[in-house]
């Protein structure tokens, strides 16, 4: 998925001044300084930059022609498409070029290329210094590439062009980032109660399952306790007690892979694969009873927003659609890949990081009346690193696409490379928040990465949110509208998880649409 951008939280915004995998926890020392943050009443909100036209700013570095081609038309798409899905893999078709190029920046086809996008042509980045360039509206344009080289059709989200397919530049995006900042900041005060609620929930579920069948799938289970808590903190409503009862998760599910097929495998054989999902689109009449009954669904609970909607000048219609696109794909969407792969990271790193997990957690939230509070979250800065190491080892956001929109020079650490204006530009987050240049041990799990003063400067290059963690989402700029709520539920479950258990034991099989979870061991709090 490209740029996910998840619902609105006023903001918990970091202050300071910029500047092979391993399954141990780091053993480094830190001094416990707190990540500090602090929470506005208003969300930023600033008119779009306009775009100026002007010649490629000057660089010191040698600028270099862009190594790589895009091959014959129609072969080399193909050909680079199976490379990447099946010969391949992702991880190995951007290393590969990295090596064959001896460059973190070059030019390649992305999928899904012929039949369903008619110019797979990229510029790929791929390293922490060029990688930003995506986030800068005055030098990309950001229409209608959410999804990156194709976009899925309209019938999908009732004929609208929903906010993530919008530039800053055009009248609507503005509008209904608005419309988002303020479902937010009136519900804020549901979050952390409705969170307590849906994954006691989810804990319970767990606990059970394990004590009958001695391990626990993690993955429905999470699932399901992900749309409990965005429907009752931001609507007011339990799925339960509606038509939803407990199918929206799979009528989510399959509402994604109508919109993402050309982007995923399903583990067939390879040819077979490719044809059933890369020839022609699945038509949207697979989904369209399901997404009618999760539109109604919305619709009855959403009265206040819709009413603010029609204040800004948006249609119900229209607005009910993009908030069921904020909660649905990007906030379920991204709890559902975030979640897992947090907990598969904590629960490798090991004992002794459980252990410093719980006594900071249950130390802070004691001294504070045993109540959790974001002000006592702030006072946890080892579980506040480790949620921004997950976010920057695992992003959920894999994938960033902007057109050139005037003549560039991009920079890489080594180089500097001329961009033309329309060109496609591609970047590949994983790579970017790994970058060995400016992380220690990039490819480690390090859980104390962002403690203390040199911790925070790196936070600048944490990306996940469409933008740097050290900047803030506004109506002129793409970051993720819901930044702080990501930041803040992820923090909520890892201090749920340790004033609920010691320490956590699970099994990862790997799937086709990503990992999956099996629970072993739950050690309950023994202190």
């Amino acid at each position: 998925m490209a740029s996910t951008s998840f619902l609105a939280f006023p903001s918990l915004q970091p202050k300071f001044q910029s500047s092979s995998k391993s399954s141990k926890p780091s053993t480094r020392r830190f001094i416990v300084r707190p990540i500090t943050a602090s929470v506005s009443e208003k969300p930023s909100v600033s008119v779009p930059p306009a775009t100026v036209v002007a010649q490629p700013e000057p660089t010191k570095l040698p600028i270099k022609k862009i190594p790589g081609n895009y091959g014959l038309p129609f072969v080399g798409p193909i050909r680079d498409r199976f490379d990447y899905f099946y010969n391949q893999g992702r991880d190995e078709y951007f290393k590969s070029r990295v090596q064959k190029y001896q460059s973190t920046v070059f030019r390649a086809n992305m999928p899904p290329g012929p039949l369903i996008a008619s110019n797979p042509n990229v510029v790929v980045l791929l390293d922490g210094k060029s990688f930003p360039v995506l986030f800068d509206v005055t030098k990309v344009e950001k229409k209608d590439l959410f999804t990156g080289t194709f976009m899925p059709s309209t019938e999908l989200t009732g004929g609208y062009r929903v906010l993530s397919y919008l530039d800053p530049s055009e009248p609507n995006h503005g509008k209904l980032k608005r419309l988002l900042f303020f479902h937010l900041k009136a519900r804020r005060d549901h979050i952390i109660p409705e969170f307590h609620s849906s994954y006691t929930e989810l804990f319970e579920g767990l606990e059970n399952e394990l004590a009958t069948k001695g391990k626990a799938a993690f993955g429905e289970p999470s699932d399901l306790a992900a749309f409990n808590f965005l429907a009752r903190s931001l609507y007011g409503t339990n799925p339960v007690d509606t038509k939803l009862g407990l199918d929206a998760p799979k009528m989510i599910g399959k509402w994604l892979l109508v919109q993402l097929s050309p982007l995923f495998t399903l583990g067939l054989p390879k040819h077979l694969d490719d044809l059933l999902l890369r020839t022609v689109r699945l038509p949207p009449a697979l989904v369209k009873a399901d997404y009618q009954k999760l539109y109604d669904f919305f619709y009855a609970s959403s009265g206040f927003v819709l009413d603010e909607a029609e204040r800004l000048g948006i249609s119900r219609e229209e607005a009910c659609h993009n908030l069921l696109f904020a909660t649905c794909f990007n906030s379920y969407g991204g709890m559902r890949f975030l979640f897992p792969n947090m907990v598969k990271w904590i629960s490798r790193a090991g004992v002794k990081l459980h252990t410093q997990l719980a006594e900071e957690i249950r130390s802070v939230i004691r001294s504070n009346g045993g109540n959790i509070t974001m002000a006592a979250m702030e006072q946890m800065p080892l579980m506040k690193s480790v949620v921004y190491e997950s976010l920057r080892i695992e992003p959920p956001v894999a994938l960033q696409y902007g057109k050139a929109k005037k003549d560039l020079v991009i920079e890489s650490h080594d180089a500097a490379f001329r961009v033309k204006e329309g060109e496609m530009i591609f970047g590949y987050q994983p790579f970017a928040t790994k970058d060995p240049k400016i992380f220690e041990r990039a490819e480690e799990f390090v859980a104390d990465r962002f403690v203390g003063e040199e911790g925070e400067k790196l936070l600048k290059h944490v990306l996940w949110s469409n933008g740097p963690e050290s900047e803030s989402p506004s109506t002129g700029n793409k970051q993720c509208a819901g930044k702080d709520l990501v930041i803040l539920v992820a923090r909520l479950l890892v201090v749920e998880l340790f004033l609920r258990y010691d320490s956590i034991d699970i099994e990862v099989d790997s799937t086709p649409l990503g990992a999956s979870l099996t629970v072993t061991s739950l050690k309950k709090a023994s202190f």
